[in-house]
């Protein structure tokens, strides 16, 4: 093969200009001191020399194998993420290794069974973490909750109360550092506990810190297709209740029976888990065994975080990716082939630059070395199938795609292995390599006779050579975007909203790498072939049968991630992973979109309150609802008007203050006002709020509710001044900035004829319990009441909820009033909202605080609680945080989920969430975690990676 072989293609020629996603990616992970102020391709091309020189510093021959692994890394391979980040930067006590397993005994200190009891394993796990990797552990060895604790004459309390301490440790770890420290809990499905533990992360706060996965046995799966009984198992000796209660001993291997059960209930369990929360996730761990090429010496019990890299006590992550879409030619013509050359070229120096890292790296424990060093355990694989397969004109879910994909993983297993075998010539072989045993693996079974042969007579360096890992941010920052992994893309172009140091956000554009080429070469990008499938389009079966197809030609494990559609059959969801079992799956992991994914998924005990209620409750009774058919509002979202929208822009200028009043409309039959926008560098804070919570009031069909707003608001308080009226310039004296802009709003609407029709509907202002505000008597009544303290703007006050008890006993917020030091124009929005509060319907102010919880304000975020928790993180405004925290209070009195929809909406707002439409490029919004980048609840796993569907923050992987 010659080794001065180089990217040819056109693919990546005709996209060589790098995209600033790269840019912001590779400076924040990747660049290291000096390297973070060159330009975008010189600092990726530093990074490049500084890793290449640190590998090949494990080599006799240092200058040549440096140009060799940079010539490796600018033709494709990509180490992994420590790697790049890590690798010659002189810090000697972080690991280039990604992940780790550490093994954990049934023993409070001791070792039993060779595996170190549960505090010396939570010591060393934390060392791991420190030092940069993530950790896996099986939790099986623990005793479950009931057994015997004889040493203290106690009952054990189960592996779940062990798993708290280390997420509360893992939380103690990342608090120190940049990296999150990922955690993989793995529990076996017989074990006595397999229900808590499948429930574990079904209340708010619990286990944040781990993925937790199921080790499902074949034992299990043939009970569960057999429909027979089906044991629960531990070695520890149960309580004397527990065997009063019909637990016993097996004759055949000494464990206790704590339990028989119907396994179609554990199943149905852990898919009714899995489906509405996307965990646990669910490992083969009987066919991970067989297929394991050191069967012979070790057992794998758990994964790494992400679950492509099964491994056993103290194995670790050693990873690196290839780049497909680097080796097309000629892409989206009919003469498109894969270079299969060069990809031979780049995989054989890619397998020997991870060897290398074994021993380039810091180990942050000597069992971890000394378990790499017997095995010398490696994971090369690719990124970009997804976009290689588009640039090659085959659909991904077809069965040509899944012909291109076994093919390219089929190459890559023979090279990498015939590699791995020229290293053994040169360096020796892995020192607990046995030829017959290894040979007869269910993996090393399956190799070409040629490649067997040549093992039995020289060896090979590594146990172990292929993994598909997650590959977000790598393929971020070196791959121009690429699909990440063996998955499809999920959209071909997003919109990434990025915080700036001065507060402020700036969005652009992020777009796949097959789409930038399909528009780089002179195609409408409008236009997409057929070829062009995303994430989102493919049926869940699709996605399984492309990691069926690539899965017998890896030998370690596939980071794959089933998209199924929220409407998805329960049904279908569960038969899926029967499916997955039976095509030869180690593990599969699904994601589907839903209403509660990342909220409380059970109701918690709720808190005592620190007020006194020993005194009748003083709330304000409504006695009567109105009896009123809540017809659908207009529109529940801005309408798109791609053609743009006439407006008319009104000038404010008080003594404190200047800035634009924009009112547009709509010209459809009518003229109607459907949006205000303030603007100005002097604008009062707390206007923008108030614009849009007036822009949804416009866009309703109800007039007369807008008129009682305005009315309302052109009484509210703030800094005295006088305006000149439109239209020639009346002096009009006014209370504030908030009642100027409402007399405005008002001359437009009146302008525009809005008023005047006497045959309007009026949902909102029929479906209000209260047109005024109720008013308590003399002996007071009780509210809601938080400080809120904002230092960065000094924003200092206590926030008052009136609530009120409806007529079937529920309470309902009726108005809320801010005391303290605070911009006087805030009390706009309250006033607006205090009106909003008094729609029957929840889903009104459910939709109007979502839309204020998430409002930046420049140099105006600060760290406070998260409301209903103790933890602390960045609030994107004071505007944003009352929003937050109106959203926990109706979430505490059940009216809203903690994301601010309505748990019983009565039918006045439409849908606002379509589903997907084939073909859709742009952003698409998922339901999922709090976003630590925007605030918005829509970080989903994609591809292995937290993702936020709403800003395109790419966080930790694994």
């Amino acid at each position: 093969m010659n080794h001065k072989a180089t990217i040819t293609t056109e693919s990546v020629h005709v996209v060589s200009d790098l995209q600033e996603i790269c840019f912001d990616v590779l400076q924040e992970k990747y660049a290291k001191g000096e390297e973070k102020t060159l330009p975008g391709p010189e600092m990726a091309k530093a990074i490049r020399l500084r890793v290449a020189k640190a590998l090949a510093a494990e080599e006799k021959d240092a200058k040549k194998y440096q140009d060799i692994f940079m010539r490796a890394m600018e033709s494709g391979f990509i180490p992994g993420g420590r790697v790049n980040s890590s690798a010659g930067t002189g810090i000697k006590n972080v690991t280039l290794i990604n992940c780790f397993v550490q093994p954990i005994g049934d023993s409070i200190s001791d070792t039993v069974d060779g595996k170190e009891g549960i505090y010396p394993a939570l010591r060393d796990a934390a060392e791991t973490m420190r030092r940069g990797g993530g950790v896996g552990y099986d939790f099986s060895s623990i005793r479950p909750s009931g057994a015997q604790v004889k040493g203290t004459a106690s009952s054990a309390s189960g592996p779940v109360s062990y798993m708290h301490v280390f997420d509360q440790s893992c939380s103690t770890v990342e608090s120190a550092g940049a990296r999150r420290g990922a955690q993989m809990g793995v529990l076996r499905v017989d074990h006595p506990d397999i229900m808590k533990f499948v429930t574990a992360k079904q209340q708010s706060g619990r286990l944040n810190n781990f993925n937790i996965s199921v080790a499902i046995t074949d034992s299990f799966m043939q009970s569960l297709e057999a429909g027979s009984k089906f044991e629960l198992v531990h070695k520890a000796e149960p309580s004397d209740e527990l065997i009063e209660q019909g637990a016993y001993q097996r004759e055949e291997d000494g464990k206790w029976v704590y339990r028989v059960v119907d396994p179609a209930e554990i199943w149905s369990g852990i898919m009714d888990s899995t489906y509405n929360a996307a965990e646990p996730g669910v490992l083969f761990i009987d066919r991970i065994n067989i297929e394991n090429n050191l069967h012979y010496c070790e057992v794998i019990e758990a994964t790494n975080p992400c679950g492509e890299i099964p491994i056993p006590d103290f194995g670790c992550c050693c990873l690196g990716s290839i780049n497909l879409t680097a080796f097309i030619n000629n892409p989206f013509s009919k003469n498109a082939t894969f270079n299969y050359e060069t990809f031979a070229w780049v995989v054989t120096q890619a397998v020997r630059m991870l060897d290398d890292v074994l021993n380039a790296t810091a180990w942050p424990l000597p069992q971890q070395q000394q378990e790499a060093i017997n095995k010398r355990r490696i994971g090369l694989g690719y990124t970009g199938l997804g976009d290689a397969l588009i640039e090659m004109g085959i659909r991904y879910d077809s069965e040509p795609g899944r012909v291109f994909g076994g093919e390219i993983t089929r190459f890559m297993r023979d090279t990498a292995y015939r590699a791995s075998i020229e290293l053994a010539k040169e360096k020796g072989p892995f020192p607990q390599f046995d030829a017959v045993q290894y040979l007869e693996s269910g993996f090393a079974k399956r190799l070409p006779d040629e490649i067997k042969e040549a093992i039995r007579e020289h060896g090979i360096r590594n146990s172990h050579l292929l993994s598909i890992a997650p590959t977000g941010t790598i393929s971020l920052a070196f791959a121009d975007n690429t699909s990440n992994g063996i998955e499809p893309a999920f959209s071909w172009f997003y919109n990434r909203t990025k915080r700036m140091a001065d507060g402020s956000t700036r969005d652009y554009k992020v777009e796949d790498h097959a789409y930038r080429v399909w528009g780089a070469i002179g195609n409408d990008q409008s236009n997409l072939p057929e070829c062009f499938v995303s994430a989102l389009d493919i049926s869940a079966r699709d996605h399984m049968l492309m990691q069926a197809a690539i899965q017998p030609f890896i030998d370690a494990s596939i980071s794959k991630t089933v998209n199924v559609p929220g409407d998805y059959p329960f049904a279908q969801f569960a038969d899926l992973y029967l499916e997955a079992w039976k095509a030869g799956l180690k593990g599969i992991t699904t994601y589907r979109p839903n209403s509660i994914l990342g909220s409380v998924l059970s109701v918690e005990t709720p808190v005592p309150q620190d007020l006194d209620q020993s005194e009748p409750d003083r709330k304000i009774r409504i006695n009567e609802t109105p009896e009123v058919a809540l017809a659908s509002l207009r529109w529940t979202n801005r309408p798109k008007l791609s053609a743009g929208n006439p407006g008319v822009t009104f000038m404010v200028e008080s003594y404190e203050s200047r800035f634009a009043l924009f009112i547009g409309h709509i010209e459809n039959g009518t003229q109607h006002p459907f949006e205000v926008w303030v603007n100005g560098a002097e604008q009062p804070r707390g206007l923008t709020a108030l614009a849009k919570n007036l822009s949804m009031d416009m866009r309703s069909e109800d007039h007369d509710w807008l008129k009682i707003k305005l009315d309302s608001l052109s009484k509210t308080a703030g800094s005295p001044f006088s305006m000149a009226m439109p239209p020639v310039g009346d002096e009009m004296h006014v209370p504030g900035n908030v009642a100027a802009m409402a007399h405005l709003i008002r001359y437009r609407c009146d302008e525009l004829g809005l008023f005047t029709d006497t045959q309007r509907k009026t949902p909102l202002t029929d479906a209000m319990f209260s047109r005024k505000e109720p008013k308590s008597g003399t002996n007071g009544t009780l509210s809601w009441t938080v400080d809120i303290h904002n230092p960065t703007t000094g924003d200092d006050f206590a926030m008052f909820v009136k609530e009120c008890v409806m007529p079937d006993g529920s309470h309902r917020p009726y108005s809320v009033w801010l005391s303290g030091t605070y911009p006087l124009d805030f009390n706009g929005i309250t006033k607006s909202l205090s009106l909003d509060m008094r729609v029957l319907d929840t889903a009104w102010i459910g939709k109007k605080l979502r839309s204020l919880k998430d409002l930046p304000e420049a140099q105006g975020d600060f760290f406070a609680k998260t409301p209903g928790s103790d933890k602390q993180e960045i609030q994107p405004s004071t505007i944003a945080y009352i929003a937050r925290l109106l959203i926990h209070r109706y979430h505490m009195l059940g009216i809203l989920d903690e994301k601010g929809f309505p748990l019983h909406p009565m039918g006045m707002l439409q849908a606002e969430v379509e589903p997907a439409k084939k073909g859709k490029v742009g952003n698409i919004t998922i339901a999922g975690k709090v976003c630590p980048e925007c605030g918005v609840s829509a970080v989903i796993r994609r591809d292995g990676c937290d993702f936020c569907s709403a800003c395109g923050h790419t966080g930790s992987c694994g």
